[in-house]
């Protein structure tokens, strides 16, 4: 079985069968990968319309070598550089900014540690401070940032100097959650597909199925071509700021 990253050659094995028409299920047992990892892998780079192996092979090689580079995390400003701001006001901004992110499906709380991580100028913490802020015990902190940081909305920084991690909001948290959200939905066409060509494409089960998975490809992609869109204007903002 191969490991888990994927070669330069199953990244060109990707794109031909994307470009043959072959599902995301098809092209993940040619290269007996999970499904997930193909899609994942399709999405983050571009969507099947634009997706290209050698550019997906270097933007890999890139974050990793953000991920294993040492970091010099910022410096935590001073507990009294709140800037004036009512401590009520920031208390009651977190509680309804997580009671939103609950909504959109986020447990309760990662829902509260991402809305601490937002009400923070640097957008990093500890887990000792977030324990502090949170008022809750060590094990939820670990059990909350362990899960955010699978889904990709944190990441973890070390501190040199203190010897101990900070949680940091991911400039791309947004984008990485549309793109999340993306995968999901390419899951769901790909095996409505499937269900479709299983019941007859000719059959009232299989039309249905696959009125669905046309849906979901071409809204999908939609997505997929508006977040890289926008995310590179507001790269181009910040470079600029």
């Amino acid at each position: 079985m191969p490991g888990d990253r994927l070669t330069h050659q199953d990244r060109r094995d990707i794109a031909a069968g994307l470009a043959a028409g072959l599902t995301y299920s098809m092209i993940a047992r040619g290269l007996q990968r999970p499904v997930s990892t193909v899609t994942r892998e399709i999405i983050r780079n571009g969507g099947p319309a634009a997706y290209r192996a050698d550019q997906a092979h270097q933007a890999t090689k890139r974050r990793a070598r953000r991920t294993s580079a040492p970091s010099t995390p910022s410096p935590a400003p001073p507990a009294a550089a709140t800037y004036g701001r009512a401590a009520e006001a920031m208390q009651e901004f977190r509680e309804r900014f997580a009671a939103l992110l609950g909504a959109t499906g986020l447990p309760p709380m990662m829902s509260r540690v991402l809305a601490c991580l937002y009400a923070t100028d640097t957008g990093s913490l500890t887990s000792a401070e977030l324990v502090q802020q949170l008022q809750v015990s060590p094990a939820s902190i670990s059990k909350a940032v362990g899960y955010l940081e699978k889904q990709e909305l944190i990441r973890r920084e070390r501190d040199p100097r203190r010897r101990r991690d900070r949680y940091v909001i991911d400039e791309d948290v947004w984008y990485q959650a549309l793109l999340a959200s993306a995968r999901v939905n390419a899951e769901l066409a790909d095996i409505a597909e499937q269900g479709a060509k299983a019941l007859g494409a000719t059959t009232p089960g299989g039309t249905r199925l696959q009125d669905v998975s046309q849906f979901l490809e071409h809204v999908n992609q939609d997505i997929v071509h508006s977040a890289n869109h926008w995310r590179q204007i507001y790269f181009r903002r910040t470079t600029d700021r």
